[in-house]
């Protein structure tokens, strides 16, 4: 006799565990996953349904009501990953004969195309930190390797003074899933860095944090506190309403694309285990294009 599966909530409780351990999931990655499946355990509870409401007319209507909230194409195409990811698991463990997710579709998401900020703007921001200052020194050298490196946030706060390599040019870091990647750090870059470590880090107390970037009270930053950092230098640039840490990735990325880099180089810098996901960027490239030809060709 088949025994009966375990409350819906530890079943989730397995699945991210599973993710951790065994698929070896970015924290941050599994903390979405966990937040948009906590969102579907909540609605089922809502419809007064355990195992037996997890249909795929369940799944649609959530994707549907979350989708009409004003969810983006993006985030709904992640909650979908999601939904299905744990169906797929639910069906392996036994607790499902079916997976009710089989006919569950992404919504397309390539007109989505990601923000970026031109080469001008990036100067701005770059100029922004008053690097007179300790801590307008120390942001200008984040901000210079976030750029010159083409890193997510979380993997710029979590680098170490031994992952970078200022003679030879190069930094190390630990992208998604614990993956590591040897990126390329500019001259610009290196040099602030190397100013950093020089005139800034040592005035870190006397028990500073492992990692690279400090804050004034020597610890580590946290995501939201970079967030913080940037928005203030952006405003000062005049850049408040479009600018976000992963936007400097994709200018990052944009802008090597339009000087000439091959896509499969760029997703190896990006860290992208599909070049599908670097594709996006020759989209922005595109676009870009046909402003120029709109704008300037006579028979536009």
């Amino acid at each position: 006799m088949r025994p009966a599966p375990p409350p819906v909530e530890d079943a989730l409780r397995l699945y991210l565990e599973y993710l951790t351990v065994e698929k070896g999931l970015a924290r941050n990655s599994s903390l979405s996953y966990s937040r948009d499946l906590r969102k579907f355990l909540a609605f089922l509870k809502s419809r007064k349904a355990g195992w037996a409401g997890l249909t795929e007319d369940a799944l649609i209507a959530f994707v549907r009501r979350e989708s009409q909230g004003g969810l983006s194409p993006r985030s709904q195409a992640r909650l979908v990953s999601a939904v299905r990811s744990f169906s797929k698991f639910l069906v392996l463990s036994g607790f499902l004969k079916k997976d009710p997710s089989s006919g569950l579709r992404s919504p397309s998401t390539w007109l989505a195309l990601p923000k970026f900020l031109t080469v001008k703007e990036v100067e701005g921001l770059l100029g922004a930190p008053d690097e007179k200052k300790p801590a307008g020194l120390r942001d200008r050298a984040m901000i210079e390797v976030l750029y010159g490196a083409g890193l997510r946030v979380s993997e710029l706060i979590a680098l170490k003074p031994a992952d970078v390599n200022l003679g030879d040019g190069f930094l190390i870091c630990r992208g998604k899933g614990g993956k590591e990647r040897i990126v390329p750090l500019g001259r610009s870059a290196c040099a602030w860095v190397g100013r950093y470590l020089a005139e800034v880090r040592p005035l870190s107390g006397p028990k500073p944090g492992t990692e690279l970037f400090l804050s004034r009270l020597g610890r580590a930053f946290t995501r939201q506190g970079f967030w913080k950092l940037l928005r203030k230098h952006a405003a000062r640039a005049g850049l408040a309403s479009k600018i976000t840490p992963h936007v400097l990735r994709h200018s990052f990325a944009t802008h090597l694309l339009e000087g000439g880099a091959d896509l499969r180089s760029v997703q190896l810098m990006l860290g992208h285990s599909q070049i599908t996901t670097t594709q996006i960027y020759t989209h922005v490239s595109r676009e870009r294009l046909r402003r120029v030809y709109d704008r300037f060709h006579p028979r536009a």
